[in-house]
């Protein structure tokens, strides 16, 4: 492991990096991999098949398309593990502007009607992305998780590999940004009244509530709430900066902490407070560490999105960490509101009738077109193919137009991901500064070095791309480039 910044590390930590890369994606993959690239690919187009003429409708929203499916346009879902349809392996969907195929079956990533390629940002590496990129094909990204699962997409030669994006960000192309939240009626919801609060207080349980299990994160949580312990009682049942038991066996089973389990539901929503940190930093990335205290009428003590107050029912209602200078000032508001039961309410009163102020948030709510546990409504999945189904119809139509003019019509010109789609700073410590970290810090080894390969990773795999490379495995020899590249500068 090096320092932190593109010019890290000794040119021998390639192969190690490399073996320890190919090994996350390995277990990230569903199944034997699939040849890609030339070497996996006949050189002629592949026929559609049987399959793609006969797939069975799924019925969408709905639209007048009269075509065969033999004439659609075909959507590649390249991570098939996330392909939203089952049992099959490709479905017809009929959205608003037209009808596709989509399909998960890459033997047909090279046929000239497959027009997107739709990627899970969990699952894409950058060593095994499709080469060489095909001309008439977009390339799509669903990325609705953790901007630490891969930091590739935070840097410019990333996101910018991609002309759609689906992702926890407002300005995304499909945003994905209240995926945690059902609704108002999920906001709403009684909280335990504060006469049972602090009967549960006097029993000797703290007045905030820690609950994490994945320690190491970019946003370096547990060092804050360390030293946020020092100054007020913190009760930690989960694996990090664990300090009490939950009290039943059937409790401390993972999966009850994370299917709303009624029994540990009930439990939790006695305290006062939360710690809601986000395991990374990034605008618009907010997940059920902030709405389910919220559900239950505790209050997050909450630290993620830094634009978090633009989503919030009304202008009282969260306690965000960095509003207060240190931990121990923090600490002080924590106790104040703890012993002061009128100012402690003031932060659930979005829950009585009419208590939902923000406008946006209720627009918000109101035009999102999939539901989250709405069976009524499509899910987020169906969305986004339907979303790019459309955008390539069109896209289709006007390149026809383009070629039936003789260029009298201009060529439709292509969408490219923004920066902002994703975007996400740099890591920075949860507690104090990069300059007070000892150089063996797991968190810095850790984290300021993936950020920054994972720039390196965007900026390689670019430059296979614009001179049209086709094998994989010089990925390696860029990354090499790049990496002698930043020595030559630093």
């Amino acid at each position: 492991a090096g320092a932190a910044g593109p010019g890290w590390g000794p040119a021998g930590l390639w192969l190690p990096l490399a073996l320890a890369w190919g090994a996350g994606a390995a277990l990230a993959a569903e199944g034997p991999a699939e040849p890609c690239g030339n070497e996996g690919w006949a050189q002629d187009a592949v026929p559609p098949g049987a399959a793609f003429v006969a797939a069975a409708s799924y019925r969408g929203p709905g639209n007048n398309d009269t075509r065969s499916n033999k004439a659609l346009p075909i959507l590649l879902w390249w991570s098939g593990s996330l392909f939203p349809h089952f049992p099959g392996d490709t479905e017809r969907i009929d959205c608003p502007r037209g009808s596709c195929l989509v399909t998960r079956s890459r033997r047909v990533a090279r046929h000239r009607r497959t027009k997107a390629l739709i990627f899970y940002g969990t699952d894409f590496r950058a060593y095994e992305a499709p080469l060489p990129r095909l001309p008439h094909q977009t390339w799509a990204l669903f990325h609705e998780e953790s901007p630490m699962n891969n930091y590739v997409l935070s840097h410019s030669p990333g996101i910018r590999l991609f002309n759609y994006t689906a992702t926890f960000r407002r300005e995304s192309d499909y945003p994905l940004t209240l995926q945690w939240l059902p609704g108002t009626g999920y906001l709403r919801a009684p909280a335990v009244p504060l006469a049972e609060k602090d009967a549960w207080r006097r029993r000797g349980y703290g007045p905030v509530l820690y609950m994490q299990s994945h320690c190491d994160v970019p946003s370096d949580r547990d060092r804050y709430v360390r030293e946020l312990m020092k100054y007020i009682q913190v009760d930690s049942y989960g694996k990090c900066l664990h300090n009490r038991e939950l009290p039943s066996e059937r409790l401390r089973d993972t999966s009850t902490a994370t299917t709303e389990d009624s029994e540990f539901m009930t439990f939790i929503a006695r305290y006062k407070f939360h710690l809601a940190l986000e395991n990374a930093i990034c605008e618009d990335y907010m997940t059920e560490k902030l709405w389910r205290p919220m559900h239950l009428g505790a209050v997050p003590v909450y630290r993620g999105s830094p634009a978090v107050r633009d989503w919030m029912p009304n202008n009282l209602s969260i306690i965000l960490i960095d509003d207060f200078d240190s931990p121990q000032e923090l600490a002080k508001y924590l106790d104040f509101l703890d012993k002061n039961g009128e100012e402690y309410l003031k932060y659930l009163e979005y829950k009585n009738v009419d208590g939902i102020k923000n406008q946006f948030l209720l627009e918000s709510l109101e035009k999102r077109e999939w539901g989250v546990n709405d069976m009524t409504l499509p899910n987020y999945l169906n969305g986004f193919e339907c979303f790019i189904c459309d955008k390539e119809n069109t896209r289709v139509k006007k390149e026809q137009e383009h070629k039936k003019s003789r260029g009298k019509i201009p060529a439709p010109r292509p969408h490219i991901a923004q920066f902002k789609h994703m975007g996400c700073p740099m890591p920075t410590p949860g507690f104090g500064s990069v300059e007070d970290l000892s150089d063996g810090d797991s968190w810095k080894e850790m984290w300021l070095q993936d950020y920054w390969q994972s720039l390196d990773q965007g900026e390689a795999l670019t430059a296979m791309i614009h001179r049209n490379e086709s094998h994989q495995g010089r990925f390696w020899d860029y990354m090499h480039e790049i990496f002698l590249k930043r020595t030559r500068q630093h």
